[in-house]
């Protein structure tokens, strides 16, 4: 199986609060890094670290930016293809770190907004049942409908992460494969919190819903019911890129383990999640490849027995 991620590609600019700004708010504040990010990009580097055959489609601008992100995407284990985007700036994105785990970013979305629907679907041409389609919220929601569509209809897995939300995104949820979403955005989707998020989203006609919980760890929900994964201890120094961690090395477990997505792939997601809570940056804050080796294993080790035989993740 291989996996597809369409989305977004930036420059994370990391800045240090003493805490995030309300409206009309000016803090202090100091730089802490440069450095490559994008939820697609995020989630793209950690699978591809993770061991597992990995293809990223993003756009670009034709600027200096551009030549950077290209270079720093060239040394992860990812097959990149970056669509040049004419007339657009490379995106970026603006990120507000309190030191306590929380975030607040903003990102540009001009090539991701930009992105061609023949370009991507050229991309995936070799994209086959089974495979995996992995989406955020940075296309606009009438390219990542016909994205899901053209995923569909060739058998592949959906999974969905509405992240930046936008209103009407829910309207593309019923019948996904899999769905991670936080807190915030669940109460955005539908007015409710905790199980009763998830019990709604399921109702939907998802397939697998992880709703994610911060510091009190995530909610695992499927067609045998709703269990709680705690969040693993750590020192907080950044939680840019917790979320994208926690996905990706959950999927990649349940990969790996040729199993479903269960609670032994969010345990040792959330190992890896506090791994990069407890580094400053992006990209370089995510676990290495040696890293996640050891976490992987060592799941696939416990978990093997039993597991032979079954699907790879899905519904």
């Amino acid at each position: 199986m291989q996996v597809f991620v369409v989305g977004n590609i930036v420059i994370d600019e990391t800045y240090s609060v003493d805490r995030i700004p309300v409206e009309g708010e000016s803090v202090l504040g100091g730089k802490v890094s440069s450095d490559l990010g994008g939820k697609a990009t995020n989630q793209a580097v950690i699978l591809g670290r993770c061991g597992i055959p990995t293809t990223l489609i993003a756009g670009v601008g034709a600027d200096a930016q551009a030549a950077r992100i290209r270079s720093r995407i060239a040394v992860e284990p990812v097959s990149a293809r970056l669509i040049e985007i004419n007339g657009r700036a490379s995106d970026t994105s603006i990120v507000l770190t309190d030191g306590q785990g929380a975030n607040a970013i903003v990102t540009t979305v001009d090539c991701a907004r930009s992105l061609p629907f023949e370009s991507v679907t050229a991309s995936m041409t070799y994209a086959a049942a089974g495979d995996l389609a992995m989406l955020q919220g940075n296309l606009s929601l009438s390219s990542t409908s016909r994205i899901i569509e053209f995923a569909r209809g060739r058998g592949m897995i959906v999974a969905l992460n509405p992240s930046p939300f936008e209103a009407g995104i829910e309207r593309l949820m019923p019948g996904l494969d899999i769905l991670f979403l936080n807190q915030h955005e669940a109460r955005l989707i539908i007015a409710k919190d905790g199980e009763a998020a998830v019990q709604e989203l399921l109702d939907m006609g998802i397939g697998t819903v992880v709703l994610t919980l911060g510091e009190r760890g995530a909610l695992l929900g499927n067609r045998e019911g709703i269990v709680a994964v705690p969040a693993h201890a750590c020192d907080v120094v950044d939680g840019t890129g917790a979320g994208d961690t926690l996905q990706s090395v959950a999927i990649a477990s349940s990969l790996l383990r040729k199993t479903t997505l269960d609670v032994r792939a969010l345990e040792v997601a959330a190992q890896a999640a506090a791994l990069t809570i407890s580094r400053p940056g992006t990209a370089d804050a995510f676990p290495t490849e040696l890293e996640l080796s050891h976490l992987l294993d060592s799941a696939t080790l416990a978990g093997n027995a039993g597991n032979e035989g079954e699907a790879a993740v899905s519904t």
